[in-house]
């Protein structure tokens, strides 16, 4: 079956203030719209003093916009920014029931059902999809009923989308079912908080690898930790959290973690259905934010990350900058950023995850950040329990020891979450 034909729209509101120029942000949409298995066939552009009540860009803009359509044989209309629910209504009057009026978000969301692949992933794309299509169930919607694996919630329903059966049923079934799905996501991430909370009893320190999408993460990660990880050159190929354990050159184990990729314009929709897998950043002792040295808006992409953290309330953990694919500048120098007057940067490294180029850099700006960060305590171990003392080696930085006639005196930087466990051997 031949690729669905796609038109995009961008708009730029004089008043507003974006991220990336239109252009730009039209070039990630077209990349959104290929990732999903659309082929793009044309693009429009319309300045705006506002975005217009009825049809967003004008009742002119949407008839000469038309034509194009038409002209083109596209089959779906896709909007650079999200749609009101009115907005999705008054543009497929417009433009009648053979063309599809999408925007950015539900691609994303289409993209996300695509690629969840587990359970918990499955159960997050779809309540973001239903709260999403909540206000908006007014056709059917062909391209997004496309079955990727559903997650099963009930008979009928498929992870992708509901098509016409779906649209069909009212609201209160939909409530219902985004009820149910909330309840199991609470479940999944009450899972998860336990099995952070055993993580932490283990004291080994938890690295989160954050990004743009496709700013090379689960390379990274595979460098890092020589792990067969997914990896694939396309917007958001991975969703689900990765975790692996890795020694570092001191012998110090620590955690690696890698959760979604980010891009700007993300829906809310989404950051609150992915909430269980956000926990995994605000929860970590460090934040590698890894960013492609070699894209034209690389900064505008910091700027995004940050925005997004900010959104999901992460904490004031350190963050190292990790420059990647520096293999791709050739002889041009990577971006540089003052970070001295920023407190959420701690480090930067320049590195290529596909190369390896620059990892021990990195290795050693962990090991640093880390030092940083980790309390110094005292403690005397007795001889009869050497398996503190063992444990110690493992989750923290002994940095001196003793054998004294009560036991061994360790001087360690010790993670906080081991500080009441050795609270009773602590000595000053």
């Amino acid at each position: 079956m031949p690729p669905e034909k796609a038109f995009l729209i961008g708009v730029n509101v004089r008043s507003s203030r974006p991220l990336l120029t239109v252009g730009d942000s039209l070039k990630e949409l077209q990349l959104l719209a290929n990732t999903a298995g659309m082929e793009v066939v044309g693009q429009a552009t319309q300045n705006l003093q506002r975005i217009d009540p009825s049809t967003f860009i004008g009742p002119g803009k949407v008839e000469e916009i038309k034509q194009e359509v038409e002209t083109n044989g596209a089959q779906a209309v896709i909007f650079d920014d999200e749609l009101s629910p009115r907005h999705q209504r008054e543009l497929e009057k417009h433009f009648g029931e053979e063309i599809k009026i999408l925007d950015r978000s539900a691609l994303i969301l289409d993209i996300f059902a695509q690629h969840a692949q587990t359970r918990e992933g499955a159960l997050q794309v779809e309540l973001a999809q239903y709260e999403y299509r909540l206000p908006r169930l007014t056709r059917q919607w062909t391209h997004l009923a496309r079955q990727a694996g559903g997650s099963g919630s009930s008979a009928g329903v498929g992870l992708r989308g509901p098509g016409e059966t779906q649209l069909e049923v009212d609201r209160r079934e939909i409530g219902r079912l985004i009820t149910r799905l909330k309840r199991e996501l609470e479940q999944v991430r009450q899972h998860r908080s336990r099995h952070r909370q055993q993580r932490a009893r283990s004291g080994i320190p938890v690295i989160a690898l954050v990004g743009y999408t496709n700013a090379g993460k689960s390379t990274l990660l595979k460098a890092l930790t020589n792990a067969d990880v997914y990896i694939a050159d396309q917007l958001f190929a991975t969703l689900d959290p990765t975790t692996r354990r890795v020694d570092l050159r001191s012998g110090r184990q620590v955690l690696f973690t890698d959760t979604v990729g980010f891009i700007q314009k993300l829906p809310t929709t989404l950051i609150a259905a992915f909430r269980a897998t956000l926990e995994e950043i605000t929860e970590a002792d460090l934040i590698l934010h890894v960013v492609d040295a070699s894209h034209d808006n690389v900064l505008q992409h910091i700027e995004s990350i940050d925005d997004t953290l900010a959104e999901i309330d992460v904490p004031s953990i350190p963050r190292i900058l990790v420059w990647n694919k520096i293999d791709r500048l050739g002889d041009q120098p990577h971006p540089a950023v003052e970070l001295a007057a920023d407190a959420n940067y701690v480090g930067q490294a320049a590195v290529s995850a596909q190369t390896h180029a620059g990892l021990d850099e990195l290795f050693e700006v962990v090991e640093t950040a880390l030092s940083s960060a980790l309390p110094h305590v005292r403690v005397l171990i007795p001889y009869d329990r050497g398996d503190l003392a063992s444990h110690l080696f493992d989750a923290a930085n002994v940095e001196a020891q003793e054998h004294t006639r009560d036991g061994i005196l360790l001087t360690v930087q010790m993670p906080r979450e081991l500080l009441g466990r050795y609270s009773e051997y602590q000595v000053k």
